[in-house]
């Protein structure tokens, strides 16, 4: 596994999505904005910018059946873009927010999409025709803190989230006249909106991450505690084990295959975990080379390596000495990653290229090899 192309789009990358053809890809420079970029030529140019949103955009999704473009904000809005010959109009979603939202997916099958927010809720949102806006019913008194990931199963009706609460929920999201029952999920759990199947605690730390496996038998979650749990058995006696890794927290998950997945985070490089035959979960290696440069030689602990870092642009020293700036690790991204998405499926249940965005204002395209 390597990185096969690196691309430079901003200074900083809050999130990133692509056009179901993948020759179009749809960022938010760390503003109001979303900037949709088109490979021309071998080379990126930017063809469209999407303005409606005051503050920072936190979400976005490009649906990959309808073309739509779904964003979130701070400002607590949500629209739904629609590209109408070379323009793209927005529609407006009611969320009926009183915080920020902080993220947002469409359903698979791209009849609803769901919004996690700073209120402790979760709006499932679908379309109205009469009216021509999108609304949204609120899954509400779950959360205790607010949800910063959701996740929605193949089935189109169960919904997982994580909070900052330190739990890990699933849901059921039917919606009479959305829905149909004769759906084939094969649960008992369709009927009522909201119900609560699972919950599962993270201790004291916050979670940031949640995924299914592509047949939606197992879930993946993190936590802020440097760890990733694995549930095969999703239901009120859920069957869980962790794997405890000893760098920085992930951001974000994605399952590439039902026994591997990727996790991306603040330690700038991408970790592989992998289950063996007998459903054992755990880590492998990173899949980007580490070229760090050591600090001065008295200041060579790990605190001092995270003092310079602190104070890399600071030109004052600490006694007679003064400490050396930090350097970059040397791998393909040099900041935070927070966005991890699939490219190319080759199949139903295998993923042989994604891509990741982060702070550094990169998007890396990575390809599978053989494990």
């Amino acid at each position: 596994m390597a990185a096969v192309s690196i691309h430079q789009f901003a200074q900083c990358i809050t999130c990133h999505a692509w056009s179901p053809d993948q020759t179009m890809v749809a960022i938010c420079p760390n503003n109001s904005e979303v900037h949709i970029y088109k490979l021309m030529q071998e080379k990126w140019e930017k063809i469209h910018i999407l303005r409606k949103h005051d503050q920072i955009i936190s979400g976005i999704d490009w649906s990959a059946k309808s073309n739509k473009i779904v964003t979130v904000s701070h400002d607590r809005n949500s629209y739904v873009w629609n590209q109408e010959s070379s323009e793209w109009e927005p529609t407006l979603v009611i969320l009926r927010l009183n915080r920020a939202a902080l993220c947002v997916q469409w359903s698979p099958q791209e009849n609803k999409f769901a919004v996690g927010s700073g209120a402790k809720t979760v709006c499932i949102c679908y379309y109205e025709q009469e009216n021509n806006w999108w609304v949204s019913k609120l899954i509400r008194k779950k959360h205790n803190s607010s949800v910063t990931s959701v996740a929605w199963h193949p089935n189109n009706i169960l919904l997982a989230t994580t909070s900052t609460d330190g739990k890990c929920r699933v849901f059921t999201t039917f919606i009479r006249g959305v829905d149909s029952r004769g759906s084939g999920t094969g649960l008992p759990y369709d009927s009522k909106f909201g119900e609560q199947i699972m919950q599962l605690d993270l201790s004291s730390s916050w979670a940031f991450a949640v995924r299914w496996s592509p047949s939606g038998s197992t879930l993946a979650y993190a936590g802020h505690n440097s760890m990733i749990y694995f549930v095969d058995e999703v239901g009120p006696s859920p069957s869980a084990q962790s794997v405890s890794f000893r760098d920085l927290p992930l951001r974000d998950v994605l399952f590439v295959s039902e026994k591997m997945v990727i996790g991306v985070g603040f330690d700038c490089n991408p970790l592989l975990f992998m289950a063996d035959d007998m459903g054992t979960w755990s880590f492998v290696r990173f899949l980007d080379e580490r070229k760090i440069t050591p600090l001065n030689s008295k200041y060579g602990s790990q605190f001092s390596e995270a003092f310079g870092k602190f104070y890399s642009q600071s030109k004052h020293g600490i006694g007679n000495e003064s400490v050396e700036p930090s350097k970059p690790r040397g791998g393909a991204h040099e900041n935070c990653i927070n966005c991890i998405l699939p490219l190319r499926k080759e199949s139903d249940t295998t993923v042989k290229r994604f891509s990741t965005s982060g702070l550094d204002g990169k998007i890396v395209i990575w390809e599978l090899h053989d494990q």
